[in-house]
C-alpha cells in the first residue's frame, strides 16, 4: 500500500502548544488586549510585556488578577489555573494595594474610610493580598479599630447610623476573611477585643451582617485557642445566644448553633454536663424543633451538620451512665427500682409492718418484679450489671414511668397478663431497647467532629 504524503501547502490546523494560553487583558480606559501567555515564561516577564504594551513604567508595581467576581491575584503558584478565553485585569501589585488600603482605612473622612473598608473586605478573601496586608500589621490595626476606633463613630450613630453599621460590618468581614487564611494565631487577641465582639452579639441583634461576623469570630476563637475559650465563655452565655435561634435568618441560626457547639466541644469534662443541664433548662431542643426544624424552609447543609454535631455531643454525655454498672448494695440505686414498682402497683398498697411476715413481703416483691419484666425476679439490680447499657437503661425506665405514668402502668399490666409467647416484658425490653439505641446512635464512640 503506497504512503500518501500531505502536500506542503496543506492547511491542516495544528493544536496550540500546551503551555500557551489565550487570554484577554483589561486596563482601565484602554481597549482589552488579546494575548497569548507562555506558561513557561516567568510571570514578571509577562507583566512587563503587558505594561510595555500600554507604555506603563515600573512594571514591578503591577500584577494580573482575574476579572471575574473573585478578583484573585495571579501568582506563580496558581497561574496554571488560567484557562483559554479567560479575562484578566492588569492592576496594582498586592503589596502596593495593601499599602494603599492600610493608609485609606485610617482616613479622617468617613466616606473615604467606609469605601476603603469595603474594598478591604473584598480583597481580604485573596490569600496573596492577605499576606501583604498582614505583613503591614493590618490585623492589629483592625482590632484597634474594633476596640477603640469605633467609639469615636458611635457618638455619631444617631445621625449616621447606617454609615456606622456598614463601617463596622466591613471591618469585621475583613477581619474574618484575613483570619480564615490561618496566617495569624488566634492566641494574640486581647480581652478588650473579645469583650467588644461579645457585646456585638447583644447590641446588634437587628444587624444581620454584624451579628453573623461576630458569631463567626467567637466560634473561631473558641475552636482555635484554649485560652480564648476561657475568656469567651466568661463573656457570652447560652442565654444570650438562644434568642438568635428564635429569629428567622437561618444563617444566624446556623452560626449560633456553631458557637454553642464550639463551647460544648472545648469545655472541660466537668463543665460539659453543667452546660448540658443549662441547655435543658433553656429548652434548647424545643426551640430548635420549633424555629429551625419545623420552620417553613429547607434546612441547608451547614445547619444540618451543626445539628448533627450538637446531637453527637449531647448523646456522648450519656456514656458515663451507659458504662456504669449497678451496685446491688447501693441503696440509692435500689430505691429507683422500688420507685418503678411503687408507680406500677401503687393501688396494691404495701402491707404494714404489723401485718404479714418478711417472707410474705419478699414473695410479693418477687411477684411484682416478675410482672415488671425483670430477668432476676429476686434481685432485679443484677439486670443492670451489664454494660452497655448499664444504669442508662434504668434512667430511661424511671423517666418513662414518671413522665408517662398512664402508659407505663398500662404496658406493665398488659404484659403481666399475656401468654409467654406474646409477652413483651417492660424490664427486659427497656434494657435491650436502650442498648440498641446506644449502638445505633453510637453513644460514646469517638468521632472527629468539626464545627
Amino acid at each position: 500500500c503506497p504512503v500518501v504524503l500531505a502536500p506542503k501547502n496543506s492547511s491542516v490546523a495544528m493544536p496550540p502548544p500546551a503551555d500557551i494560553v489565550k487570554v484577554a487583558i483589561e486596563w482601565p480606559g484602554a481597549f482589552p488586549k488579546l494575548m497569548e501567555i507562555d506558561q513557561k515564561k516567568p510571570l514578571s516577564s509577562i507583566i512587563k510585556e503587558v505594561c510595555d504594551g500600554w507604555s506603563l513604567a515600573n512594571h514591578d508595581q503591577f500584577a494580573l488578577q482575574h476579572a471575574d467576581s473573585s478578583n484573585f491575584y495571579i501568582t506563580e503558584k496558581n497561574r496554571n489555573e488560567i484557562k483559554n478565553g479567560a479575562i484578566l485585569r492588569l492592576t496594582t501589585s498586592p503589596a502596593q494595594n495593601a499599602q494603599q488600603l492600610h493608609e485609606r482605612i485610617q482616613s479622617s473622612s468617613m466616606d473615604a474610610k467606609l469605601e476603603a473598608l469595603k474594598d478591604l473586605a473584598n480583597y481580604s478573601r485573596d490569600v496573596t493580598f492577605a499576606q501583604e496586608f498582614i505583613n503591614l500589621d493590618g490585623i492589629s490595626l483592625l482590632t484597634q479599630m474594633v476596640e477603640s476606633g469605633t467609639e469615636r463613630y458611635q457618638k455619631l450613630q444617631k445621625i449616621m447610623k447606617p454609615c456606622f453599621g456598614d463601617m463596622l460590618s466591613f471591618t469585621l468581614t475583613a477581619f474574618v476573611e484575613l483570619m480564615d487564611h490561618g496566617i495569624v494565631s488566634w492566641d494574640t487577641f486581647s480581652v478588650a477585643f473579645i469583650k467588644k465582639i461579645a457585646s456585638y452579639v447583644n447590641k446588634f441583634a437587628s444587624d444581620i451582617s454584624i451579628l453573623q461576623r461576630s458569631l463567626a469570630i467567637l466560634e473561631s476563637m473558641v475552636l482555635n485557642s484554649h485560652d480564648l475559650y476561657q475568656k469567651v465563655a466568661q463573656e457570652i452565655t447560652i442565654g444570650q445566644l438562644i434568642p438568635h435561634l428564635q429569629g428567622t435568618d437561618q444563617e444566624i441560626q446556623t452560626y449560633t448553633v456553631a458557637v454553642i457547639n464550639a463551647l460544648f466541644l472545648k469545655a472541660p469534662d466537668d463543665k460539659r454536663q453543667e452546660m448540658a443541664n443549662i441547655l435543658a433548662q433553656k429548652q434548647l431542643r424545643s426551640i430548635i424543633l420549633t424555629h429551625v426544624i419545623r420552620a417553613q424552609r429547607a434546612i441547608n447543609n451547614e445547619m444540618a451538620h451543626q445539628l448533627y454535631v450538637l446531637q453527637v455531643l449531647t448523646f456522648n454525655l450519656l456514656e458515663d451512665r451507659m458504662m456504669t454498672k449497678m451496685d446491688p448494695q447501693d441503696q440509692a440505686q435500689r430505691d429507683i427500682i422500688f420507685e418503678l414498682r411503687r408507680i406500677a402497683f401503687d393501688a396494691e398498697s404495701e402491707p404494714n409492718n404489723s401485718s404479714g411476715s418478711i417472707e410474705k413481703r419478699k414473695s410479693m416483691y418477687t411477684r411484682d418484679y416478675k410482672k415488671l419484666g425483670f430477668i432476676n425476679h429476686v434481685n432485679p439490680a443484677m439486670d443492670f450489671t451489664q454494660t452497655p447499657p448499664g444504669m442508662l437503661a434504668l434512667d430511661n425506665m424511671l423517666y418513662f414511668a414518671k413522665h408517662h405514668q398512664d402508659a407505663y402502668i398500662r404496658i406493665v399490666l398488659e404484659n403481666s397478663s399475656r401468654e409467654d409467647k406474646h409477652e413483651c416484658p417492660f424490664g427486659r425490653s427497656s434494657i435491650e431497647l436502650t442498648k440498641m439505641l446506644c449502638e445505633i446512635l453510637k453513644v460514646g464512640e469517638l468521632r472527629k467532629l468539626t464545627c
